[in-house]
């Protein structure tokens, strides 16, 4: 992802200006609804991130989350620290080296992102029900487009 130069703009794109007030509305709405609910969890966003990682994922080393989180691995063994006394993860050691320990997701954590993932898409799918299916397929290919580009 590029830096924005104030004094270098890109070139605007037909309606991009709108394309940004909608994102920047619709995120202020969707991330304070998911902060009540991640309160509820005794969570930060950092942490509802992670466990959404590690759904998808296999158990993970520490240096692993630290790179997938963009923190040092003392800030991510405090990160899984905390989950890890929440319950929502757990930690062992690699079978082929008994140093290198790995975190995976609990039941209890894959429970919670279940329930707020739904809750979220419960949301997005309220926001969705005015707008014009040709719109949202339209959005959904932007979004495509600029996830691949990541």
């Amino acid at each position: 992802m590029s830096t924005l130069n104030p004094l270098k703009q890109p070139a605007p794109v037909k309606d991009s200006g709108k394309l940004a007030d909608f994102i920047l509305f619709s995120q202020r709405e969707f991330l304070l609804n998911l902060s009540k609910d991640l309160s509820r969890g005794n969570i930060s966003f950092s942490q509802f991130y992670l466990l959404s990682y590690l759904t998808t994922s296999r158990d993970l080393t520490m240096t692993d989350i630290a790179r997938k989180m963009g923190h040092s691995t003392a800030a991510a063994t405090g990160l899984v620290d905390r989950m890890e006394k929440l319950g929502y993860v757990e930690r062992s050691h690699a079978a082929d080296d008994r140093r290198k320990v790995m975190v995976r997701i609990t039941t209890k954590g894959v429970e919670l992102v279940a329930r707020l993932r739904s809750a979220l898409q419960t949301r997005v799918a309220e926001a969705m029900e005015e707008t014009k299916t040709s719109d949202i397929d339209g959005l959904l290919a932007s979004a495509g487009t600029l996830a691949a580009a990541r």
